[in-house]
């Protein structure tokens, strides 16, 4: 098991770490602990009381400790376990893991609860207990993240409170989940990276070594000690027993690459339904595998009374196609179950789902997949059929979602086929869902389903045309240049300016990682150091052929006739001689061959230099089907050999760049899915950049591309607008104007028509921007609210008003999207409405500060001044820090 998988399974076992440390230091220590306010870690005589008020707390705390460590130790020595110990410790890990879910879950309903009362009793146990998962020096990051789930009771509880307190406490518990988020996404980079550090009270990422984690854990338990104490003990290895139940459904039967995809443990009330919505968007068919008592109960005569929550899922995954399967009645271990619980366990939960569907399917999951001869013969009985898997995605042990996909698809290109277990009651398989299907659609796998007694291949609807639009890519890389201070040609004004942009975009808006951009500016961009980006940092640094590459270069190019009268492309180094240019510069034709080289899946070329004669021999495909798996390389160019880069962009960038940039930050989005492709820049950019300029951009494939289309996905923008939200300059907004004016056509977000431009050899082609990629109704409220603060930025309200009201209308309880809303209305002077939509703001998120301070302006500007100042010291006691806090106390 490697480094990832390994942080991953501990990631989810340590919940309640905090429990027995926590406990010990209260009752030995009154002294401050490093790291932990002095007032917080004194013992209060509140903390006093509540720690004696609730010792059931501490002992279930250590209860879930023991369990979740237990869990980390039977995986830790994966890669030196057979194929029959990795199925054993799979079957005791998940056994564990229910035992540890049941009792995680009442220990969330008791956070909760105390949260939603919030007296002084309870805000001391819950002041305690977020001071030790912020603060405590003993826990390593990855214990911290099992703590997320907890943490997101006890903010529901707090929610509920209308108590100030409880907001402020709802305030930090949400800062602690954002700080987690970092943590989760810190353990999926490379080792020594630095981390950026929170805040006082928030949880600082470490990033700590797994190896002296995992030898913490060996000297309390053991793997074989773990099993035993579970009831399995796995024997040495011997001859393959003959045959298996013909009643039993396995993985290797389906054809090769064909995949079926299972869902265990359900129904859940969120993510059954986010999961159902990620497959139909795919176009992918799947089996829900549900327990009974999450459908409803039995009375003493065992008749049926389904829950209406649970049932209601249920239905609607069933109306939507989904084929609805028994996983028995409590999720008990049925291999040590026999006679009259043993038929309770599989006959009542049949009669909960015929009662929910009564046109569910006949299939079986055994929990943990424990079975015995007795078992078996009932399922016969009850006309039941057994379906196993032989791909388990392990998500009920490893909360990173990118180390889910990741095994899930290593072991579906070593198996070729099979069945895969998820389970549909954790968010972060909601998350890892979508990076395993793209794989799968992009590699051209069939998806099968349970059908009248055999395997059927869902051909889809065609959806997966448009999925494989999501990236999907490994690493991400860059090169980028900028040259200003040329020795031997004009100098220029704005193109390392133009770099470092471009670079910084990369960096924190699509997460490149730094280590992986290689910046050139200058006098570090000479011939060879150009060259030895490419030949030396890029091919032998670690690029592999899922990996994608972006090079950018802002400088000179020069065009020159070669002998048989065939123009030929430069761009020119820093240390380039004008006579000596064929020796000095960097031919195109060396890029094109770079290209080839390099072993990535796509490469973008995009160069803010202006030249011709490229001499390419061959053109490229728009968005194909297969985009994740097809070669593509290609590149967009500033101008031609007869035009001048134009330097008077906005913000001290060239006219190319600044468009290049709007692009990049949403305006590219050309069909509004939320993803902007290779084409789709261009669209944007060339029609743009030629009709404010002199400049002809040109775009197409280099030679050696297969029609893959690079890919960006863009983030979702998580700003609350106030009045420190940036925007515009009247300059930039002019431009952007004139921008969007002459991108219009391509921006037809309904029907995204064709563009004409100028093609890398000289012609000119038409591109059409892709259809959308389809996506859930909470993705769809993101990218209108994404759209609103573009148009918000541009002082365009009345249409940044349409998007966020479209981002409420497919999802109500957005409070993102209600505070920007209300902010527009603000800033249209429409007091009143906003007042409305602050209000609203806050009834969806207690804890949201800069809600309070947008309430309290709106109130003063309607003239109510007592409903002003409530709403400013709400803000005040949320935010006592803020920069806005002594203009704010001067005013009261």
């Amino acid at each position: 098991m490697n480094k990832k998988i390994l942080a991953a399974a501990l990631a989810v076992t340590l919940a309640a770490t905090a429990a027995g440390f926590w406990w010990s230091r209260q009752a030995t220590s009154s002294a401050p602990v490093s790291g932990v306010p002095s007032s917080a870690a004194q013992s209060t005589p509140e903390a006093t009381a509540a720690g004696k008020a609730d010792t059931r707390l501490h002992d279930e705390m250590e209860a879930i400790l023991a369990l979740h460590r237990k869990i980390i130790v039977l995986f830790a020595d994966e890669a030196k376990q057979t194929e029959a110990e990795r199925a054993a410790a799979g079957t005791v890990g998940q056994m564990l893991f229910h035992e540890l879910l049941e009792r995680r879950n009442a220990l969330g309903e008791k956070l909760a609860g105390l949260g939603e009362k919030a007296g002084a009793d309870e805000r001391a146990s819950l002041e305690l207990a977020l001071d030790y998962v912020e603060s405590a020096g003993e826990l390593y990051d990855a214990d911290r993240l099992a703590f997320r789930e907890s943490l997101l009771s006890l903010r529901e509880g707090l929610g509920r409170s209308g108590a100030l307190p409880a907001i402020k406490l709802h305030k930090r518990v949400s800062e602690d989940l954002d700080a987690l988020d970092e943590i989760e996404r810190n353990y999926e980079r490379e080792f020594g990276q630095i981390f950026s550090r929170f805040e006082s009270r928030a949880i600082v990422p470490k990033r700590e070594r797994w190896e002296d984690y995992i030898a913490k854990l060996n000297k309390r338990y053991t793997r074989e000690q773990v099993m035993k104490d579970a009831g399995v003990i796995v024997p040495y290895p011997r001859a393959k027993d003959p045959g298996t139940d013909a009643n039993e459904i396995f993985g290797q039967e389906l054809p090769p690459k064909t995949v079926m995809l299972t869902f265990d443990d359900g129904p859940h009330p969120q993510y059954s339904d986010e999961i159902a919505a990620i497959l139909k968007q795919y176009g992918v068919p799947a089996v829900f595998f549900e327990v009974g008592r999450n459908l409803g109960t039995l009375d003493a005569e065992g008749k049926a009374h389904p829950a209406v929550r649970g049932a209601a899922v249920s239905q609607r995954l069933k109306e939507q196609g989904f084929v609805i399967g028994n996983h028995s009645m409590t999720h008990a271990q049925l291999s040590k179950a026999s006679g009259e619980a043993l038929k309770q366990e599989v006959q009542g939960a049949d009669s909960l789902l015929l009662a929910v569907n009564p046109e569910r399917s006949p299939l079986f999951r055994f929990p943990y997949g424990a079975r015995n001869a007795e078992g078996l013969a009932l399922l016969r009985q009850s006309k039941l059929q057994s379906m196993m898997w032989n791909i388990d995605s392990l998500d009920w042990a490893d909360p990173l979602p990118s180390s889910i996909a990741d095994r899930v698809l290593r072991t579906v290109d070593k198996e070729k086929r099979g069945i895969i277990l998820f389970h549909d009651i954790h968010e972060r398989s909601v998350k890892a869902l979508p990076l395993v299907l793209s794989r799968l659609v992009s590699e051209g796998y069939q998806f099968a389903i349970w059908d009248k007694g055999e395997f059927r291949i869902v051909k889809g609807k065609g959806e997966s045309q448009a999925v494989v639009a999501t990236t999907g890519y490994g690493d991400s890389w860059a090169v980028v240049i900028g040259i200003d201070d040329y020795a031997h040609w004009p100098k220029l004004q704005y193109a390392a300016r133009d770099a470092d942009a471009v670079r910084s975009a990369l960096i924190e808006r699509f997460g490149f990682q730094n280590d992986k951009v290689i910046s050139l500016k200058n006098e570090q961009a000479t011939r060879n150091g150009i060259l030895a980006a490419f030949h030396e940092r890029l091919a032998h640094g670690g690029l592999k052929k899922n990996d994608r590459v972006f090079v950018f270069f802002a400088g000179h190019g020069a065009t020159r006739k070669l002998s048989s009268g065939r123009d030929l492309g430069y761009i020119v180094p820093v240390d380039s001689d004008p006579e000596q240019i064929a020796s000095d510069g960097i031919p195109m034709s060396d890029l094109q061959n770079i290209s080839e080289s390099l072993g990535a899946r796509h490469v973008l070329f995009v160069m803010d230099a202006c030249y011709s004669g490229l001499g390419l021999t061959r053109g490229g495909g728009g968005f194909l089907k297969e985009n994740a798996r097809r070669i593509g390389r290609q590149m967009l160019t500033a101008g031609g050999a007869d035009q001048m880069v134009a330097d008077g962009g906005p913000s001290g960038h060239s006219v190319f760049t600044w468009t290049l940039l709007q692009a990049l930050a949403g305006k590219g989005d050309l069909n509004g899915d939320g993803y902007i492709t290779a084409t789709e820049l261009a669209a944007y950019v060339a029609p743009a950049v030629s009709a404010i300029s002199q400049q002809t951009p040109a775009f197409g494939s280099l030679p050696g591309s297969e029609g893959g289309e690079f890919v960006f996905e863009l983030p979702a923008q998580t700003e609350f607008l106030s009045a420190d939200s940036g925007q515009l300059s009247q300059e930039a907004i002019a431009t952007n104007t004139r921008l969007d004016a002459a991108a219009a056509p391509a921006a037809e977000q309904s029907a995204p028509v064709a563009v004409v431009i100028r093609d890398l050899q000289g012609g000119e082609r038409r591109v059409v921007p892709p259809k959308a990629v389809p996506g859930s109704q909470r993705q769809q409220a993101q990218r209108a609210n994404d759209r609103g603060l573009q148009f918000y930025r541009e002082k365009r309200y009345e249409e940044a008003e349409a998007e966020f009201t479209e981002a409420l209308k497919q999802q109500p309880d957005f409070a993102l999207a209600a505070n920007n809303l209300g902010f527009v209305y603000y800033k249209q002077g429409k007091f009143k409405e906003a007042v409305a939509w602050f209000q609203n703001t806050v009834k969806i998120d207690p804890s949201r500060a800069v809600a309070y301070l947008n309430l309290g302006d709106a109130y003063q500007r309607i003239g109510d001044l007592p409903s002003a100042r409530g709403a400013w010291k709400t803000y005040l006691e949320l935010a006592p820090d803020s920069p806005n806090a002594a203009k704010l106390k001067a005013q009261l």
